[in-house]
C-alpha cells in the first residue's frame, strides 16, 4: 500500500496558477504509476493526469491541455501538478492516486480511476471569476 498526502489547493483568481504535490510514502514509488484526479460537486469523478512509474511517458485530459502539467521526482518520492490559466471550471477536489505500473505486475489503463489502488485525501481547488 502507498500512503499519499496532497497539499498545494486553495483560492485562485481565474488566469492565476498552482502548483500540487502528492507525496508518498509506503512502497517503493518509483515502480507505481502516479495520477490526479478531481471531482467537483455534484459530479463524477475525473482524469486531470497520469504519468508512468519512470517519469518517460504522461497523459492529461483534453480540458487541461496546455494547461496543466504532471511531473514527478522517484528521489523525493513526490508527484507535482503544475495547473496554469486556471478557470472557474477547474474549481474541485483534487486526488492523488497510485497503481501499479505495468512494468512491475500492475494493469489497467492509465485514465480509468479504477486503475488505481491507492488514493490522497484531496486538495480542494477553488478559482475565482
Amino acid at each position: 500500500q502507498v500512503q499519499l498526502v496532497e497539499s498545494g489547493g486553495g483560492l485562485v483568481q481565474a488566469g492565476g496558477s498552482l502548483r500540487l504535490s502528492c507525496a508518498a510514502s509506503g512502497r517503493t514509488f518509483r515502480n507505481y504509476a502516479m495520477g490526479w484526479f478531481r471531482q467537483a460537486p455534484g459530479k463524477e469523478r475525473e482524469f486531470v493526469a497520469a504519468i508512468i512509474s519512470s517519469g518517460g511517458s504522461s497523459y492529461s485530459a483534453d480540458s487541461v491541455k496546455g494547461r496543466f502539467t504532471i511531473s514527478r521526482d522517484n528521489a523525493k518520492n513526490t508527484v507535482y501538478l503544475q495547473m496554469n490559466s486556471l478557470k472557474p471550471e477547474d474549481t474541485a477536489v483534487y486526488y492523488c492516486a497510485a497503481k501499479l505500473d505495468s512494468t512491475y505486475g500492475g494493469s489497467g489503463g492509465y485514465t480509468g480511476w479504477r486503475s488505481y489502488s491507492d488514493w490522497g485525501r484531496g486538495t480542494q481547488v477553488t478559482v475565482s471569476s
